[in-house]
């Protein structure tokens, strides 16, 4: 049966001798036993209240050994949050750096993948030094950080599987080797069995059969979704049965799909050997079903599987129980004797436990010394409540950072204004910690490195007498193809952008310049789109993920929201995936196409920056920024502007617009209006109407919502005219309320005020179809002359009376 395995170092155990086959077999064995321990031990841990939660890969372990030995450094794997005992197994991460994480230690010493900020068994490794440098992909072994969200690691894959089929085809990439050794990289992906039936599943399944990317896809099925059984998840109760028609046969695409046993060890190490060869030799998906694994623990820390499932079926679970059935094997083989095997029992065990008690140890020790310095401040104070604080610390059995900041800010509020001894001495100890606890759990939502858009130089357009004057989509159109021309990296895709160039021309003719390889088309699949991105970006490429409409973005949000915009934090700045999310929108007739979900945007993707140009040649301005810088954003161009007329500038490739500032459009005394994308203009036109009328309005153009107006012009304008409107297309409450709140509040702008702030935003419903739908759905010019008249009437009705009474 070992005809064709490997050990991890990739030697083929059968040209090993006994003994080195025998260590090799009680390696895997013991790995195995700890894990399970581990397991054990870490539900224990939850249930005593050491841990909030937990969450074990029990049941699954020689599957995941088996595809350990097939992954090399450079690989990458997209994983499950079942799957410990292959980081252990790969050297990813080891027992000690679980319990931290269990524990939620805010040490990025102690947890690697998220310093405390991800429950366990999501795991990570470091792609990134701390200016946010790319380190060696290729001298490691790769995870890409889990999620929780169900399905969602298979969005990723996409990208991360064809980041090496274009290294490999691409020469001009060879300057990359730390990203890749020229294509030689298989992307590993796990999923449960529940989980295949999400749709992001079937659609990835099929891009990766559509793009023959070198990935191999494991499905740990335990027969459940907590306590839904295959039957009523899947058709035919049997996933890999209802996915054969994605089979590869001659002369066509498709999916190598294998079935194996959790439980066989011997067939799982051929499996994923064969797999693995086919994939990264030859480009070829696999797909491995892994069958009649077990989960003896039942789905995580809150509930118990006896609830569920049948006694035959809890009997069948621990009669082929994967480590028993392997304990079998090796003694009726002869590998090992049962007093061997009992005392790699008790060693696991006893080496859990250590790990264990030295991870609790250390977590401990960061929280007591706190607590000790809070304890010591405390009881300096001559006050009773503040006495009584100390003491209510001392007694703490297990001490937290809630428990003690509570505590010191519950007597920071009792001793306001008083010059008590000691005070003083506890509030400046308080700011000090503060900024240690705010690096420890609110920084990094971008990776704020040496390439932030925020160090790109400001370089302006540049025009002269012969500029000449040309359709919008022109100026994207060269803009595009300059930095392709400069950047390698570069790439683009989604649906219609290939052949024909997108559906509004940006990326016309670029194709047949550039090669397929640069600018593709893919099928209506967006959670694939955006997470190809992730993908791509992550192993050192630049992609431009298309999404053709502004509100087919609902249809990946899942994936934009809870990967790509939660990357950086929760990998406490280890991992980044410069991507670009370009999409269209503004100013759409009809329900379907309304086009400015703004709030759906500003409530799912903090992590992203999110610009809004006004029209194509702000928008050209931006991509350079972000061409030249490695944050995530999403550039929301204005629908209606493809084929109005701008001038184009000489440096079209070049100029930057810097990201996060606002910009006047139109000087003014009266009041400020701020807008942004194609509602901008609409403003403009009122602005004339308005003129006639009296009233010079200030036009403030936000340009990116996040970040907002990071130079305050908004309240610069509000020193001059007090008066402030807000025009935005969104629901009400959505983009416009986001705006006021960041001028009333983070700029001050109330005070700045001498009458009540305005926004005027569309209707609550979409518009009903065509131009008339439109004009009574979404502000006009005419609602802003209105508006912006009233707020003026109620500053002085002599001078503005009323236009309506």
């Amino acid at each position: 049966m070992f005809d064709t395995a490997f050990d991890q170092n990739n030697e083929s155990i059968s040209t090993l001798s006994f003994d080195e086959f025998k260590k090799i077999i009680v390696n895997d064995y013991r790995t195995a036993l700890e894990s399970r321990y581990v397991s054990l031990l870490g539900r224990k841990e939850v249930l005593t209240g050491k841990a909030k939660f937990g969450i074990f890969g029990d049941g699954k372990e020689l599957a995941q050994i088996a595809m350990a030995k097939v992954f090399r450094n450079g690989d990458w794997r997209s994983g499950y949050y079942r799957d410990q005992t292959f980081i252990f197994a790969s050297g990813i991460s080891d027992i000690y750096r679980f319990f931290s994480q269990l524990y939620a230690h805010p040490d990025v010493e102690a947890d690697p993948s998220s310093a405390g900020r991800q429950m366990n068994c999501h795991f990570s490794t470091r792609v990134l030094d701390d200016q946010g440098n790319w380190l060696d992909q290729t001298v490691q072994k790769n995870s890409f950080s889990d999620i929780s969200t169900t399905g969602g690691q298979m969005a990723r894959i996409l990208g991360l599987g064809l980041a090496s089929k274009l290294y490999k085809q691409n020469r001009n990439l060879d300057y990359l080797s730390y990203f890749s050794n020229k294509g030689n990289e298989v992307t590993f992906c796990t999923i449960g069995n529940a989980a295949t039936s999400e749709g992001v599943f079937f659609e990835v399944i099929n891009a990766v059969g559509v793009h023959q990317v070198p990935a191999v896809i494991s499905i740990w099925d335990d027969g459940y979704g907590i306590s839904v059984s295959n039957e009523t998840q899947t058709t035919k109760g049997d996933i890999s049965e209802i996915l054969k028609g994605f089979q590869k046969e001659e002369l066509t695409n498709g999916i190598e799909i294998f079935k194996v046993r959790g439980w066989d060890y011997a067939g799982l190490c051929e499996t994923y050997e064969q797999a693995a060869n086919i994939a990264r030799e030859k480009h070829i998906p696999c797909l491995i079903h892994v069958t009649e694994l077990t989960q003896p623990q039942g789905h995580s820390s809150s509930g118990s599987h006896e609830r569920y499932k049948s006694q035959e079926r809890l009997q069948w679970e621990t009669d082929f129980d994967c480590i028993a059935k392997m304990k079998e094997w090796i003694q009726s083989s002869g590998i090992a004797t049962d007093e061997e095997l009992d005392q790699l029992d008790r060693d696991a065990k006893d080496f859990v436990r250590q790990e264990q008690k030295r991870a609790w140890t250390d977590y401990i020790r960061t929280l007591t010394l706190e607590a000790k310095e809070a304890i010591d401040l405390l009881s300096r104070i001559p006050n009773e409540k503040a006495d009584f604080a100390a003491k209510k610390l001392q007694s703490m059995v297990e001490p937290s950072l809630k428990e003690v900041y509570g505590q010191v800010r519950k007597i920071l509020h009792e001793l306001k204004g008083k010059q008590t001894e000691g005070r003083q001495e506890l509030l400046n100890w308080y700011k000090v910690k503060q900024e240690i606890n705010e690096k420890r759990y609110n920084s990094k939502l971008f990776t704020d490195g040496v390439d932030s858009p925020f160090n790109v130089p400001a370089v302006a357009a540049i025009y002269n007498e012969d500029s000449k004057i040309v359709d919008g989509r022109e100026v994207l159109n060269l803009c595009f193809e300059e930095n392709f021309q400069r950047d390698e990296r570069l790439l683009a895709f989604g649906e219609d952008v290939g052949k024909i160039g997108d559906v509004n021309q940006g990326f016309a003719g670029l194709q047949d310049k550039l090669g397929t390889h640069r600018v593709f088309d893919t099928g209506i699949r967006e959670n694939s789109i955006i997470g190809k991105g992730i993908g791509l970006a992550i192993r050192g490429l630049k992609p431009i993920a298309e999404i053709q409409y502004l509100d087919y973005l609902i249809y990946g949000i899942t994936v934009a929201s809870d990967d790509l915009a939660s990357l950086s934090y929760r990998t406490f700045g280890g991992q980044k995936a410069p991507v670009i999310i370009r999409t269209r929108g503004h100013r759409l007739e009809g329900v379907w196409h309304s086009g400015s979900p703004m709030s759906v945007i500003l409530g799912s993707l903090r992590g992203l920056h999110v610009c809004v140009p006004r029209n194509m040649t702000q928008a050209a301005g931006m991509y350079n920024t972000l061409f030249r810088s490695d944050e995530p954003a999403i550039v929301v161009e204005c629908l209606n502007g493809y084929r109005l007329k701008e001038r184009l500038p000489e440096n079209v490739g070049e100029f930057t617009v810097p990201i996060g500032y606002a910009e006047r459009i139109k000087e003014g005394q009266d009041i400020t209006v701020v807008s942004y994308g194609s509602t901008l203009r609409v403003v403009e036109e009122a602005a004339v109407e308005l003129e006639r009328l009296g009233i010079f309005i200030e036009i403030i153009d936000a340009q990116t919502l996040l970040p907002f107006d990071k130079g305050q012009l908004c309240a610069e304008s509000l020193k001059k005219t007090n008066k402030l409107l807000v025009v935005d297309e969104d629901v009400p409450g959505g983009a416009a309320a986001f705006i006021l709140q960041e001028i009333l509040e983070n700029q001050n702008g109330y005070y700045l005020l001498d009458s009540q702030p305005r926004t005027l935003t569309a209707k609550a419903h979409r518009p009903p179809y065509g131009s008339d739908g439109d004009y009574f759905s979404k502000p006009s010019s005419d609602d802003v002359v209105e508006t912006v008249y009233a707020i003026m009437h109620e500053a002085n009705p002599e001078k503005y009376p009323s236009m309506f009474e």
